[in-house]
């Protein structure tokens, strides 16, 4: 996922001025996103529900973060998804059926005034807090704190990434600016209170060496649990990680370089998000068995990209995300927050 940050409250006169243009946008993308309607690459037929799913899922900004959402990371549980901002840390909830996702937690809740990697398991969403350094645990059903973590309070700059889930339930986070790897045992989701984030791989003297810039991005562990394959952003690699002893090793891509981003394993297939400009691309890569090299298969955009960060797997397909950093760096309006659906390549 991506590194930058800008205040939920403060827009540029441009941006206000466009406001209403945005608004006109959005209301001709929710008509056009309305069940029976063709997307960019047509609609699935849904049998349980005899509708047409959207390809594309508008997320309805309200609030601090209206104009500004910026999302980034996503979860899904069954047939909804959870989105975040990573301007106020609003989470969004849709539904697959729906085309428009609305405010499920509200942003700066329990100081998370950003919301970066996300994963739900077992009725729980853990959240990523990025520059805060918390990691958050929510309760689906009653939508209450049910965990709270900080790293360890050196002073250095941290950047909580993204999250994955083992078997049996260990959290696992990345930190894009300290080289460690998190992870709250299963035994232990649950707090009273603010508890250190515990430090499970330290990557200093092993062949992931971390640089200037944004370092570990995405996260996603194999089914048995035994591995973490993590990308590298800044280095355009990719690296897996034995969870038991914390042996890591460069992914033998062949030469090919893959900047990811947000990270999906299924079974041997690693999708990978990978921004290049506004476009962006799911670069899709056949692992070997002990997860030490891979072959890169496809690449595959979509004309609903816009600067896609991660994606999640759901019922034969990608949910992507669209967070139009692009637009937030140079300055410009943003068009209506969206997240994409692509057929799984």
């Amino acid at each position: 996922m991506h590194s930058h940050r800008t205040s939920g409250t403060s827009r540029t006169p441009a941006r206000t001025s466009r406001r209403s243009a945005c608004a006109a946008a959005a209301a001709l993308l929710l008509v056009a996103l309305l069940p029976g309607t063709a997307g960019a690459h047509g609609g699935d037929h849904d049998r349980g529900h005899g509708t047409e799913r959207p390809t594309s899922y508008l997320l309805d900004p309200v609030g601090a973060a209206a104009d500004d959402v910026f999302p980034e990371g996503i979860a899904v549980a069954r047939d909804d998804f959870y989105v975040g901002s990573t301007t106020d840390g609003t989470i969004y909830r849709g539904d697959l059926d729906e085309p428009v996702a609305t405010p499920f937690l509200p942003g700066g809740a329990d100081g998370r005034t950003a919301a970066i990697g996300m994963k739900v398991d077992r009725g729980t969403l853990f959240v990523a807090g990025g520059a805060t350094g918390r990691l958050f645990a929510y309760d689906l059903r009653s939508r209450t704190l049910v965990g709270s973590w900080q790293v360890e309070q050196t002073g250095a700059p941290t950047f909580l990434n993204d999250v994955a889930v083992s078997p049996r339930g260990d959290v696992y986070v990345t930190d894009s600016l300290r080289p460690y790897l998190y992870r709250v045992d299963a035994r232990e989701r649950r707090t009273t209170q603010t508890e250190t984030l515990p430090v499970h791989v330290a990557f200093e003297g092993t062949a992931l060496t971390y640089t200037t810039g944004f370092n570990v991005n995405g996260i996603a562990l194999t089914r048995d649990g035994r591995y973490a394959v993590l990308a590298q952003s800044n280095a355009a690699a990719l690296f897996r990680v034995r969870l038991d002893d914390g042996d890591v090793r460069r992914i033998d891509l062949g030469g090919e370089a893959v900047a990811g981003d947000g990270l999906v394993l299924d079974g041997r297939r690693l999708h990978v998000v990978e921004r290049q400009g506004d476009l962006g691309q799911v670069v899709t890569i056949e692992l070997d068995r002990r997860v030490t090299s891979g072959t890169v298969v496809s690449r595959t955009t979509d004309p609903s990209f816009d600067d896609p960060t991660t994606a999640a797997l759901v019922r034969g397909s990608l949910l992507v995300v669209n967070s139009q950093f692009g637009e937030r760096n140079a300055g410009e309006a943003p068009d209506p927050f969206t997240v994409s659906r692509i057929p799984v390549p």
